[in-house]
């Protein structure tokens, strides 16, 4: 019986997407680097902020990385009141359901703790949240499963009735490699085919309630719900 449900926020429970695309094209603009292809940049959401600009720009050190960054938060922070970030189709609905039958919901994200806290209460979703961790509430980023780890030990859960739910198949991977089901949602950054092969439990293409539910109720047969 699946107890704690540990969501990611971005391209999960939020579509971000554009605003990360174009955040990202613009910080590449103003560091002099070639604007790259929005499949390529796509490929580096879910992951921390600093990690997902050495993997499109190899050739950067750590001491470039504090320069890129402040310049991506700066151009975010400026966008998002232009490119408003939304909740995707019924995800605060099947929250609300999900809360109030008595599962245990939290977020584990690579966004920073404030910026995830600030969207969650903007879009009126914190109060079902029990527990949230950002990218600078762990020392390892996804997919290494400490973000897991630490929701399951600071909640008292056990990793056989936790469900996590991403889109990313390093939401996959942290799940699985803490010994959780895990969940992954095709209508975000990924593909069905990569959530597949990344080892995901159950797939997706809907939020509803109906749907999760019916992961509750099948969790148990983990080989039988590999798609």
């Amino acid at each position: 019986m699946i107890k704690l449900l540990i969501f990611d926020f971005d391209g999960t429970l939020a579509d971000t997407h554009r605003l990360i695309i174009e955040t990202n094209r613009e910080a590449m603009r103003r560091m002099g680097f070639p604007v790259l292809e929005e499949p390529v940049i796509s490929r580096t959401i879910g992951l921390p902020l600093e990690e997902g600009i050495l993997t499109m720009f190899p050739q950067l050190t750590k001491e470039d990385l504090p320069a890129w960054t402040s310049t991506y938060r700066r151009i975010f922070d400026q966008l998002k009141t232009q490119i408003i970030p939304g909740l995707f189709p019924r995800v605060k609905e099947t929250l609300e359901a999900l809360h109030a039958e008595g599962f245990v919901l939290t977020v584990a994200s690579s966004r920073l703790s404030v910026s995830l806290n600030a969207f969650l209460k903007d879009m009126g979703i914190a109060p079902y949240f029990s527990y949230v961790l950002g990218a600078d509430n762990v020392s390892l980023a996804k997919p290494n499963p400490e973000p897991v780890l630490k929701t399951l030990r600071d909640l008292q859960f056990r990793a056989d009735e936790t469900l996590v739910v991403g889109d990313m198949p390093v939401d996959i991977l942290m799940g699985e490699r803490a010994g959780a089901f895990t969940c992954g949602v095709t209508y975000g950054n990924s593909t069905r085919e990569a959530l597949k092969e990344a080892g995901a439990n159950h797939i997706l293409d809907d939020f509803g309630a109906a749907h999760i539910a019916k992961v509750d109720v099948e969790v148990g047969h983990r080989d039988a719900l590999r798609v």
